[in-house]
């Protein structure tokens, strides 16, 4: 061999050269923007690698309400990055983080104008697109800004709509019009849209009876696909779950908030939801209660034809001795004890004990897997739990559970609930996933 040929032996370049493009690719996935542009500068091959689709399917870019120049380099990097490699998007999720006044949330439209109409122009491979909590609502947008805003999303979702399989607008608190608006964009091309999941919990403002709003009712009536829908229990109505029916081949969970704050008096008939169940066979439905803990509010609401599948109940450690847990527990809980299996309590109860009932209603949901519990609560009824797990009277898996006290003082109950773990440690360590403490409430 002459000395020429020496010099390009293999032997002598790195052991990157050879690493296979799987691999590289992978090292360049974990890096961030900065990284990679810097890598990209290394060779040819790892240059060609920057321009990889699987790199850049999935983009999240957050603006802070309150940023710094760091952050403000970081979000107009992670922008050009986006609208550079934007033909290769597939799922993008934009931030907005409580803005403090008008000049940030007309910075956060101009730049939004921008981005989505580069990618209007470039992507047809979106199928993801989140972007929570805007609070529409609040004074730093002001009508010009909002407005233009929601220009600049119904025209994007107007061309994207058709390939959309994922919304989540969580959080924008619209009024009906505007949030019709957005919604009826998807379906501008065809009288109908290919979304399979729809999350638009607190997406109208609240105080809003949107069940009354005909607009809302025709506007829900585009969606055929549905697999999953997130909402508000203001937005539920005798003709939605009729509208409903008409995804029942696909239709399998319904998440419903309800908060104090949103109308929830309407009627709703049990037959309406018996139907919906009887034609959508594989649903599943989670309630999400907010400060709605009286026994008949909650009765009206959780009709026995609901297959319920989980319950949330949080009263934000807000206290009223006007109204007590018990009949919930008993009388109305027990209802769904044949489909309910994930439960959530977190109530202040500190004028009635509830640990019996409670026992009872764990042995009583058969299916329940899933139980978190925050309330005032004797230490004992841990170990009321764990031995009717051990004697097969539930089948929990999951068990959490903060113990309320109004002593400041938590050495002693702390001492019996390790004497409980230490008793119990190998049922827990092979069947339950257990987190309990005791928190002094003072």
């Amino acid at each position: 061999m002459d000395e020429e040929s020496e010099l390009i032996q293999p032997q002598d370049q790195s052991c990157w050269a050879f690493l296979p493009d799987l691999c590289l690719c992978r090292v360049f996935w974990w890096l961030g923007d900065r990284d990679r542009s810097r890598a990209a500068l290394v060779c040819r091959k790892w240059n060609q690698m920057m321009y990889s689709a699987e790199l850049w399917r999935y983009r999240t870019i957050t603006f802070s309400g309150r940023p710094s120049r760091v952050h403000a380099s970081e979000v107009e990097s992670a922008v050009w990055y986006v609208k550079k490699f934007g033909r290769y998007l597939e799922h993008l999720e934009v931030k907005f983080m409580n803005p403090y006044n008008a000049v940030l949330t007309k910075k956060f439209q101009v730049t939004m104008r921008g981005l989505l109409s580069c990618l209007s122009k470039s992507n047809n491979r979106l199928k993801s697109l989140s972007i929570q909590y805007l609070e529409l609502d609040r004074l730093v947008w002001r009508n010009s800004i909002r407005s233009s805003f929601i220009s600049s999303l119904s025209f994007f979702l107007k061309k994207m709509g058709k390939r959309l399989d994922y919304l989540n607008l969580k959080g924008a608190r619209l009024t009906v019009e505007q949030g019709c608006q957005i919604l009826d964009s998807l379906s501008y091309v065809r009288n109908e849209n290919v979304i399979s999941e729809l999350n638009i919990e607190d997406y109208f403002s609240h105080h809003l009876a949107v069940y009354n709003s005909p607009q809302f009712k025709k506007t829900m009536s585009t969606f055929h696909n549905l697999v999953s829908l997130n909402l508000n229990y203001n937005c539920i109505s005798d003709e939605l779950l009729e509208n409903l029916c008409e995804n029942a081949s696909t239709l399998r969970t319904i998440n419903i908030k309800c908060h104090v704050h949103d109308p929830h008096g309407q009627v709703i008939w049990g037959m309406s939801w018996a139907k919906l169940a009887r034609q959508a066979t594989n649903l599943k439905v989670n309630f999400f209660f907010e400060r709605i803990m009286k026994y008949e509010r909650l009765a009206r609401i959780l009709l026995q034809e609901i297959p319920i599948r989980s319950i949330s109940l949080r009263s934000c450690y807000f206290s009223d001795p006007d109204y007590s847990m018990r009949p919930t527990l008993i009388d109305l809980l027990p209802t769904f004890r044949h489909t309910l299996q994930k439960l959530t309590c977190e109530f202040n109860n500190n004028h009635e004990s509830l640990d019996e009932e409670l026992h009872l209603l764990i042995i009583s949901c058969r299916k329940l897997f899933y139980f978190k519990i925050w309330a005032f609560l004797d230490v004992s009824f841990v170990e009321r739990i764990l031995k009717s797990q051990k004697e097969r009277q539930c089948a929990l898996r999951v068990f959490k559970a903060r113990i309320y006290t109004n002593r400041y003082e938590t050495n002693e109950e702390d001492k019996t609930l390790q004497e409980i773990y230490r008793k119990y440690r190998k049922l827990i360590e092979s069947e339950l996933s257990y987190f309990v403490i005791v928190y002094s409430v003072m």
